[in-house]
């Protein structure tokens, strides 16, 4: 065998202001996927990852909800470190950019940097809100179109005829945090000058280290002209502040990067057998990769490699890229219910189903991937239940009963044997590419061709002819070893189901090299279920929990990276359509979490003259909701009840606001009376 390679991998940093979903869940699988394969055959290979936990979003988060900042990414931290546990991503280090190593290093990329003359300073004039008393990025302005005057526009884009344009000139700005009217402000800004290493990365995007279409995309941006870079925000942020420039910043995209070094040197710390320097000094062996979305090539591909090299350090082997998440071939959909958070899919159905299910769609390429609920229940059950446990749970019984569990030396069918043994260069070269769908394809053909032998020879029938069980003993003693085979072959792909497979047939965790090996004259152990069908009922149940959990974005609500997602104007109604809502205020008696629910509180509402009990999706805006008892609301009285997983909803109490934590309790003007109708 060849030397052991050392091999460090990332995958993207999910953002400290918010839940994982199926869509992130896809780059975590495979990374970890290919980090499983390359342990499996003996390397050494490293996962890293870290929360990014800076920015604007989780300052103003972290603000509406009372807690510090710190408070806000720890919650979050021990929610994903949960999340990519039960779904089986084994990091070797799940860490957080909010630390001193990753101040230290960014602080010394940053030096470097500066010190070599890529650092350029300049003045900038930016819209600044007077009441909150800090400057707003786009996403925090809002105003009316300067192309078309379509109202309520973000600050860079108009959603109404798709123009772009500076947030200046917006016309009636206003700030999306307060409301207030923003001025303009100059202030001193700090930018990475990109455009230095143009040369050098017109010839690493080229090199190989990019997927061709990658290549070509990025070849645009180069051949365009590369910009200055923007590296600074001022306070308040945030984040770390520049050596020797207070109320200075870094922006959150230069240190985040730096967050994949800083989560491999204090892994370092605890583990002395690895050194930081063999594996990003300029001349390391080692091997490099980050696994990321199409959504941001742009900093892993361009800035990133610039900053790395600029600062004296190796880039990046490879920047493996991927495609979006679709579900049953549209965008995920809260009111569908496709919008699926990766703690409402393990409340349902085993990770494994969906590792299976997108390692058999996973190609190399960048192409999106869909995950169609429909194909997801026939392709595990059909593949992984019908084609692979089922070799071994037509196999166990014959040898438990008829030799004491002792699988017999024999190959009854060498050719069969040889075919397995031929395959597996092919399923590891699929797996070092990263084309996880041919490995699987090549998997279950072979998975076929096992149990249409083990079909044609029968051994339930032959075991009922006399003189002949020995042959049932070696058909079946085959059939368990051909089951092995594909065991070790899925194991990066189905690590608990191996597990169970290790434990039924007796042997220590199964390495890549066991492939070549039969197991003869050895004991099993006892048979039981490795795992079970998918029941269409569980996908229902799965999909109606994510449409109640996500009840408060039938609004708005924040994207993954604090950006607002406004909801499109419904269809106009007339006034007596309107004049048919019972408007009336209410009193908040009693508001309590709802077990098992992420978004929803119980409200006990007072209507003068009867009670009311309403479930609404505020509580990422309410962390305390005893602050809501004795405060007065807008109740909808006479909206049809509706049945939740919780119980029963009756009517609807308004709210306002873009969402997350930035929800609104609507409350009538001081006089109001509970029970009184709102006209």
């Amino acid at each position: 065998m060849s030397e052991a390679r050392q091999i460090l991998v990332t995958s993207a940093l999910p953002y400290a202001n918010g839940s994982i979903h199926l869509g992130h869940m896809l780059e975590y699988i495979q990374t970890d996927m290919w980090v499983r394969f390359q342990k499996l055959r003996g390397n050494q290979c490293i996962y890293v990852c870290a929360d990014d936990a800076h920015g604007s979003a989780i300052m103003l988060r972290a603000e509406k909800e009372g807690i510090t900042p710190e408070q806000l990414i720890a919650n979050v931290q021990a929610e994903h470190s949960g999340d990519f546990a039960d779904f089986l991503v084994d990091f070797d280090n799940f860490y957080s950019t909010h630390s001193e190593e990753n101040r230290e290093l960014a602080e010394l990329i940053y030096t470097r940097l500066r010190d070599a003359g890529h650092i350029a300073t300049r003045s900038v004039t930016q819209y600044f809100d007077p009441e909150k008393g800090m400057f707003l990025a786009d996403r925090f302005i809002k105003g009316s179109c300067p192309k078309c005057g379509a109202e309520d526009q973000y600050g860079d884009n108009c959603e109404k005829c798709g123009a772009t344009y500076e947030p200046t000139e917006l016309k009636d700005p206003r700030s999306a945090i307060s409301g207030a009217t923003p001025v303009l402000k100059d202030s001193k800004h700090f930018f990475f000058k990109l455009p230095d290493f143009e040369a050098m990365l017109k010839e690493w995007t080229r090199g190989g280290a990019l997927q061709e279409s990658v290549a070509n995309k990025i070849a645009e941006w180069l051949d365009g002209g590369l910009q200055e870079w923007d590296i600074s925000r001022d306070a308040p942020y945030f984040g770390f502040e520049i050596p020797g420039e207070p109320g200075k910043y870094f922006y959150v995209w230069l240190d985040a990067p730096i967050g994949y070094m800083a989560s491999f040197r204090n892994l370092c710390k605890r583990r002395p057998e690895l050194s930081f320097d063999a594996f990003w000094s300029k001349d390391s062996s080692a091997e490099l990769y980050h696994f990321i979305g199409k959504d941001i090539i742009n900093f892993h591909t361009l800035f990133w490699p610039a900053m790395l090299d600029g600062a004296g350090f190796r880039k990046p082997t490879a920047v493996n890229v991927h495609g979006y998440l679709t579900v049953n071939g549209q965008k995920m959909s809260k009111s569908r219910g496709t919008f699926i958070k990766a703690r409402t899919y393990l409340e349902h159905l085993s990770p494994e189903y969906l590792r299976y299910y997108y390692a058999s769609k996973l190609g190399r390429g960048v192409d999106d991937l869909d995950l169609n609920l429909e194909d997801f229940v026939q392709k595990v059950n059909s593949d992984l239940v019908g084609k692979v446990v089922n070799i071994a749970s037509r196999c166990a019984g014959f040898i438990h009963k008829g030799n004491g569990g002792v699988m017999v030396d024999a190959n009854p069918e060498p050719e069969l044997w040889a075919a397995f043994q031929a395959a597996a260069p092919s399923i590891a070269d699929a797996y070092e590419a990263r084309d996880f769908a041919r490995a699987m394809r090549e998997i279950m053909h072979l998975a076929d061709r096992a149990n249409a032998w083990i079909a044609d020879k029968a051994p339930w029938a032959l075991n009922k002819v006399e003189g002949k069980q020995a042959e049932v003993q070696e058909i079946c003693a085959l059939g368990v070893n051909l089951f092995r085979q594909l065991v070790i072959f899925l194991k990066p792909v189905l690590p608990n189901l191996a597990a169970a497979a290790e434990q039924f047939l007796n042997v220590a965790p199964l390495s890549w090299d066991d492939h070549t090996t039969l197991l003869t004259n050895h004991q099993l152990n006892a048979f039981t279920p490795l795992m079970t069908r998918i029941e269409p009922a569980k996908i229902e149940a799965m999909i109606e929990a994510s449409k109640e959990d996500l009840a408060a974005s039938e609004t708005a609500a924040p994207a993954g990276n604090g950006e607002l997602v406004k909801a499109p104007l419904a269809a106009e109604i007339n006034f007596d359509a309107f004049a048919a809502v019972d408007l009336r205020i209410a009193l908040i008696e009693k508001c309590e979490f709802v077990e098992g629910a992420d978004k929803l509180l119980r409200l006990t509402l007072d209507i003068g003259d009867a009670k009311r009990n309403v479930f609404s999706g505020i509580k990422s805006a309410y962390p305390d909701p005893s602050k809501l008892e004795g405060r007065l609301t807008l109740y909808v009285a006479n909206l049809a009840p509706r049945k939740m997983k919780f119980g029963m909803s009756e009517g609807m109490v308004l709210a306002a606001g873009p969402g997350g934590s930035e929800i609104y309790l609507l409350s009538p003007d001081s006089g109001a009376k509970p029970g009184q109708r709102v006209m």
